[in-house]
């Protein structure tokens, strides 16, 4: 931590878990989170993602000084939990699956997950051992440029739980798509969980055992 700190208010380039690279300026760094500003917007970055960090070497078309709104100026001490919470309510896009982005709106912060509200697929859960990223949109973007009358955000009604798992058993006989339908073997009934492992049961009829903790994200139709 002590040799990030070093980098503050310099670009540098991050690569993450999925072999992604960003570049810009660290205006902030947490236990377990770092702030870059790439020139457009503020990323939130938990280190649990990060591979590597090295100063740019790019001697022309520097990234301008940070500008604007960012979260973790509104917190006393800026951490992974912090920003998630300080986010809730405010237009969103995070990165959990492949290449992906899910926009929308944190509604809640529980203690190993997230409930994340987008237009498109309604109440989705999120661990948050897999959020590679998030950023804040303009206060004056809506999704999908819907009106706010045309856009009430219509929460689950199922009771949350505080962990991952017992929230996930709360859905047990439910039709469930696991890390957005990437897999098909991730796509059909929740039968059990238990002890980590998820038996799902496919639309052919065949039962998958999935280990929990590679889990991204759940979402209920």
């Amino acid at each position: 931590m002590k040799n990030i700190m070093q980098l503050l208010k310099k670009q540098i380039i991050v690569k993450i878990t999925g072999e992604k690279f960003f570049e810009g300026i660290l205006t902030d760094v947490g236990n377990d989170i770092l702030v870059l500003f790439d020139g457009q917007r503020y990323l939130y970055i938990p280190l649990l993602h990060v591979h590597k960090i090295k100063l740019s070497d790019k001697t022309n078309g520097e990234i301008s000084q940070p500008t604007g709104f960012s979260l973790s100026e509104q917190v006393k001490s800026i951490s992974y939990r912090s920003i998630l919470t300080n986010a809730k309510g405010l237009f969103t896009e995070i990165q959990v699956v492949g290449n992906q982005s899910l926009h929308g709106y944190i509604t809640n912060v529980l203690s190993d997950y997230l409930v994340f509200y987008t237009p498109v697929y309604k109440t989705m859960l999120i661990s948050l051992h897999h959020l590679k990223w998030l950023t804040l949109y303009n206060p004056n973007v809506t999704p999908y440029t819907l009106s706010m009358e045309s856009l009430p955000i219509k929460l689950s009604n199922t009771p949350l739980q505080r962990s991952w798992e017992e929230q996930l058993k709360k859905v047990e006989g439910n039709l469930v798509i696991f890390d957005m339908g990437e897999d098909p073997d991730k796509i059909g009934l929740l039968k059990k969980v238990k002890d980590n492992l998820i038996e799902l049961v496919t639309a052919n009829g065949e039962t998958m055992h999935l280990k929990l903790t590679h889990i991204k994200s759940v979402h209920v139709p």
